[in-house]
């Protein structure tokens, strides 16, 4: 029984991990030509996910690349307020440690057969049990598993459902080797996550292992086409810093110094959805892991459900070896309810970062009782 996954992601790449785990062999094709074909993103929030990895077989490798001291959190107000300060111990234990995108991404890779994951194969379309590239070939499968993401190909197989605009536009920045560049700026934003909050805007900077101090400035409450009005010229990076530090009236001059002190990448990603709680009635060969099933905004819960996804999917298919359709079911059944109550939950984040007193209301989400 051929078991294809679309998509070397986090979901797919775990899936794959621990089928093989179980002595039950897949193989992956991913669009890109290379691991190193593109930039991965910057830290995960890794903590239900962390199950996936145990199944994995992955603990203690996932424990050398994990950052403890990314658990440290600042929350402030625009005009510089400190709203709470969180510093985590040495010796806490890694309850939501942090990690690069792209250093988990090889950890699953590294753990994986060459021969199990085909680079440079972009899925075009699916049907009658074979996959079709983009290159003219094809490849069989019984199982088609789709973890291609949020533009996934695979998921119109099984919902007409797509993606829809948040009302959230991002643009991320990032100051790279920050302790050394701007040690100031560096000794600001701390060793975790810096979040900056109110007004419709959010600033969240946050220290990655390489040492560079990833930024991203969201604006809420904005339309799809936000990017072209905004008259931000990102074609000039030096200009489209100077437009966006004039987009945040009355924000303290140390925190729109981060912005000011950012490099020339500067790239404008709109956010999307599915709707909370997407579902579809099983099918015969094919299922979703990952964004393709779940887009849900990015409030550190997308990467631990792809984990998840993968990790159970797996589980339920090696417990099922000669029945697909009732390991699909299976895990279905488990997924909607899962992560459908993770995309509620994300959502109702969103709608706090979304208010004016985001700040505040952030606080209080981290402190109910005041404390």
């Amino acid at each position: 029984m051929t078991i294809a996954i679309v998509g070397a992601g986090l979901g797919g790449l775990t899936l794959a991990r621990v089928l093989h785990v179980h002595g039950v062999e897949a193989v992956v094709y991913e669009r890109e030509a290379s691991r190193d074909a593109r930039a991965q993103g910057g830290m995960l929030d890794i903590h239900t996910g962390q199950q996936a990895l145990r199944e994995a077989g992955l603990t203690d490798r996932f424990h050398e690349i994990a950052r403890g001291e990314g658990q440290d959190m600042r929350l402030l107000e625009p005009d510089g307020t400190l709203l709470l300060q969180e510093d985590t111990p040495d010796d806490a234990p890694l309850a939501r440690p942090e990690v690069d995108r792209s250093d988990l991404r090889d950890l699953l890779l590294d753990s994986l057969s060459d021969a199990m994951v085909r680079w440079g194969h972009a899925c075009t379309s699916a049907d009658r049990g074979l996959l079709h590239f983009a290159d003219g070939g094809s490849a069989p499968y019984d199982l088609l598993v789709g973890a291609d993401g949020a533009h996934s190909r695979v998921r119109t197989l099984l919902t007409a459902a797509r993606p829809v605009h948040t009302g959230h536009n991002v643009v991320e920045l990032g100051i790279p080797d920050a302790d050394r560049t701007h040690p100031d700026l560096a000794a600001m934003v701390g060793r975790g996550n810096y979040w900056v909050l109110g007004g419709g805007i959010s600033l969240a900077a946050q220290r990655n292992g390489d040492g560079r101090v990833r930024i991203g400035l969201s604006f809420y409450n904005t339309a799809e086409d936000w990017f072209a009005t905004s008259g931000i010229p990102f074609h000039d990076p030096a200009a489209a810093r100077t437009r966006l530090i004039e987009l945040l009236p009355g924000w303290d001059s140390r925190i729109t110094a981060l912005i000011a002190a950012c490099d020339d990448a500067v790239v404008p990603r709109p956010i999307t959805t599915l709707p909370a709680g997407l579902t579809w009635p099983s099918v015969p060969g094919v299922t979703l892991v990952g964004d393709a099933a779940h887009l849900m905004p990015p409030v550190g819960e997308g990467a631990n459900m792809a984990l998840l996804d993968g990790a159970l999917l797996a589980l339920a298919l090696a417990a099922h070896p000669d029945d697909f359709l009732a390991a699909v079911t299976e895990y279905e059944r488990e997924m909607f309810e899962r992560t459908g109550a993770a995309a509620r939950m994300s959502a109702t984040m969103q709608e706090v970062l979304m208010s004016p007193d985001a700040g505040r209301r952030m606080l209080e989400f981290f402190q109910p009782d005041g404390v």
